[in-house]
């Protein structure tokens, strides 16, 4: 029997985990320690858990997709056994009775590249020895920009522990550093991230098929987890969105609770995640098979803005001029369209430009590991950051709201590859598609 741990994707290459950690390592300052703890399993009541997810950060720089791991990275640590170490639970018959095969020593080297395991028992006493070769330990706070965290982590937790016991060292922060690197993705990343939209192209195609008046939005989400695990994929990358008719002009709409009724829109925000990795897809659909003229009109300028805007995805762009340049071509669209005259635009605030009114939201984000990924957005893109671009038009008043999304790689040179090239996204394509 392969060994697997708790999984779906097939294991990856610990040569990617080894290269992640070299990165992070290089960047340290001098006589550093830095540690990572996985996620708490987090109680819904009585005896129940929500399924585990692990700590992204931890993953990247490991591969251990398993609860109660810590990984220590001392690149000056005096015995090099201690340069790198990761603590993971100790496993015995009984847990693999009950919970199924766990790390093992062995297993945890094969999985992420490190030759010191140590089971997490032994981790207080292994660590405040490297505390005392150490003189700054970095801490790996949530410093996104949308982070938004009211429960106490395992890794708070251990911050205020160690503050506590080790109260003369210096402190740094890990996700500064974090939020370089993992912004620029590997080979073997994107190679992850690609499977995950062609299960998420799978996932697509099968409910254009099974879509028609009548069916409910959670039938059509059904349907898409049904094709994403069949393919490997724990399920949904996030919470999917399946938005018919005015469900629509609601961004983060998540019931998925009504009927399809013929002559509307479904606009549909799901994707799949695969080995951790998030793709993030949004098309929007005919519930009968076939857009009116002016859902057409309007779909196909949000696909103009779209096309437009992947174009200036290059290396050299800065993610805020981005969004004024993308916020200029939806402009343009919507006087096309007739929802904003000059007057509109020639009156409008700075701070609220009028195209907000139909299109609110932002053109682009990071993904990776996260859907929402981290990357540096003060600073020049580069080649190999993996972007979604996802404009939309919401119209409430003709009970339309039409967005389109792809996820894509900056490149070197010219435009950026989509992972979503294979995606039906043309009119004709999807009409076709659903009227066979």
């Amino acid at each position: 029997m392969k060994f697997k741990i708790d999984m779906k994707y097939e294991q990856i290459k610990n040569s990617l985990f080894i290269k992640n950690r070299k990165k992070f390592m290089a960047a340290m300052q001098p006589k550093s320690i830095a540690v990572f703890n996985s996620n708490d399993i987090y109680p819904i009541g009585a005896d129940s858990t929500l399924p585990f997810e692990q700590h992204r950060d931890l993953f990247y720089l490991s591969g251990a997709d398993q609860e109660e791991t810590i990984l220590v990275l001392f690149p000056d640590a005096l015995a090099k056994k201690h340069r790198e170490v990761l603590f993971v639970r100790e496993t015995n018959d009984h847990i693999a009775v009950w919970e199924g095969e766990k790390l093992t020593k062995e297993k945890a080297t094969e999985v992420s590249g490190i030759e010191t395991i140590y089971w997490l028992q032994d981790f207080n006493k292994v660590f405040f020895d490297l505390m005392t070769e150490a003189e700054t330990i970095y801490f790996n706070t949530n410093e996104h920009y949308r982070q938004s965290v009211e429960t106490q982590t395992r890794e708070d937790r251990f911050i205020i522990d160690c503050k506590h016991k080790f109260p003369a060292h210096k402190v740094a922060k890990s996700n500064p550093i974090l939020q370089k690197i993992r912004g620029v993705k590997e080979p073997e990343e994107i190679d992850l991230m690609q499977t995950a939209c062609d299960i998420t192209d799978k996932g697509f195609r099968r409910v254009l098929s099974f879509t028609k008046p009548g069916v409910w939005e959670y039938e059509i989400e059904a349907e898409l987890l049904h094709e994403f695990i069949r393919n490997r994929s724990k399920g949904f990358a996030y919470s999917p969105i399946i938005a018919s008719g005015n469900n629509a002009n609601v961004l983060h709409y998540v019931e998925n609770n009504q009927q399809c009724k013929s002559g509307d829109l479904i606009l549909m925000d799901t994707a799949a995640e695969y080995a951790n990795y998030s793709s993030d897809l949004t098309r929007t659909i005919p519930v009968n098979g076939k857009f009116t003229p002016r859902q057409k009109e309007v779909y196909d300028a949000v696909l103009r803005v779209k096309n437009e805007a992947t174009k200036m995805l290059v290396p050299g762009t800065i993610w805020a001029d981005y969004h004024v340049e993308c916020g200029k071509l939806m402009t343009s669209e919507l006087l096309g369209l007739g929802l904003l005259d000059k007057a509109d635009v020639q009156n409008e605030r700075k701070d609220w430009p009028a195209y907000k009114k139909y299109f609110m939201h932002g053109t682009s984000h990071h993904i990776g590991l996260n859907t929402h990924d981290y990357g540096e957005l003060k600073k020049p893109m580069e080649a190999n950051m993996v972007f979604t671009v996802e404009p939309g038009i919401y119209i409430p008043e003709e009970k339309m709201g039409i967005r389109i999304e792809d996820d894509v790689v900056i490149q070197k040179n010219g435009e950026p590859f989509n992972l979503m090239a294979n995606i039906p996204i043309e009119v004709e394509e999807i009409e076709d598609l659903m009227n066979k």
